[in-house]
C-alpha cells in the first residue's frame, strides 16, 4: 500500500459512491473499499456520477464490517465533526495527510473512514480508529456531503507530497487492525466468562471503553501476542487445550 484506502461505511446512495470515486481519482487515490452499501453492490447507478472513474468502481472491495475493511491497516483515521467523548487525537485534513505520508513511507498501512450520509460514523466505528480527522467548517453550518468530505481529504493528500514530516516513531512492527480486534474480542470473551459485564444496560459503554483503551495503547504485533498469551494463562485456556 503506497496510498491511503478510502473506506465508505454503509453508504446510502450509489450515486454518492460514484461521486466519491470521481473525487478520489482526481487526486490519484484508487483504493476504494465499501462496507455494506445500503442498496447493494455493484450498483449501476454509481456509474452516472463517477464521470469516467469506472475502474475504481469495478475494483472497489466489498466488506461486511468495518473490522474486516481495516484488517490490513496499521493506522486508521475516522472523519467526524461530532465530539464523541473519546480520548483520541484530532487532526485537520492537512495534518492527517502529512501523517499518512510519513506512516506509508515507513511501511505502515493507512485508511480513512467516512460514515453514511445521514448520520456519519457510529461510535463503534470511531473507537476502532487511532485518530479523528475533523474538517474545519463554519460552526453555524457544518453540512458537508460525502463526496465533499472525500475530495477535501484527497486534495490534501495530493498537495502534501513534499510536506510529509515524522510525528511518531514507527519501526514497522505496529499491529494490524485484525490483530488488535482479535485482542479486543479475546479480552471481551474472557471478561464475559468471568461475569465482568454484570449490568446489561452498561455493557455497550463498558465494551467501547475497553476497546478505546486498547486502541490507544499503540501496541505492536509482538505486544499483542504477549498479551494474548497472558490472558490464556490467567484464564486457564492454555491448560484446557
Amino acid at each position: 500500500m503506497t496510498q491511503p484506502a478510502i473506506i465508505l461505511v454503509n453508504p446510502q446512495m450509489a450515486e454518492n459512491i460514484g461521486h466519491a470515486a470521481r473525487a478520489m481519482l482526481n487526486f490519484g487515490l484508487t483504493d476504494l473499499r465499501l462496507v455494506s452499501p445500503r442498496d447493494g453492490w455493484p450498483n449501476h447507478d454509481s456509474k452516472s456520477t463517477a464521470a469516467g472513474a469506472d475502474h475504481l468502481l469495478k475494483n472497489a472491495r466489498l466488506f461486511d464490517t468495518t473490522e474486516e475493511a481495516i484488517a490490513d491497516c496499521t493506522r486508521v483515521f475516522a472523519t467526524t465533526v461530532r465530539d464523541r467523548d473519546m480520548p483520541k487525537p484530532v487532526v485537520t485534513p492537512h495534518e492527517a495527510a502529512c501523517q499518512m505520508r510519513d506512516i506509508l513511507g515507513k511501511g505502515g498501512q493507512v485508511a480513512v473512514l467516512f460514515g453514511p450520509e445521514r448520520s456519519g460514523l457510529t461510535n463503534d466505528d470511531v473507537v476502532l480508529a487511532d485518530t479523528v480527522l475533523s474538517i474545519p467548517v463554519n460552526e453555524g453550518f457544518s453540512s458537508l456531503n460525502l463526496a465533499q468530505a472525500v475530495i477535501l481529504v484527497s486534495y490534501e493528500w495530493f498537495i502534501t507530497s513534499d510536506e510529509s514530516k515524522p510525528f511518531i516513531e514507527y519501526d514497522g512492527a505496529a499491529a494490524s487492525k485484525k490483530e488488535l480486534i482479535g485482542l479486543m474480542e479475546h479480552v471481551e470473551q474472557q471478561l464475559d466468562i468471568k461475569g465482568y459485564f454484570r449490568s446489561r444496560g452498561r455493557r455497550e459503554t463498558q465494551t467501547r471503553t475497553i476497546r478505546n483503551l486498547l486502541q490507544n495503547s499503540g501496541l505492536s504485533s509482538q505486544e499483542i501476542q504477549t498479551l494474548r498469551g497472558i490472558i490464556k494463562s490467567l484464564s486457564g485456556e492454555a491448560q484446557s487445550r
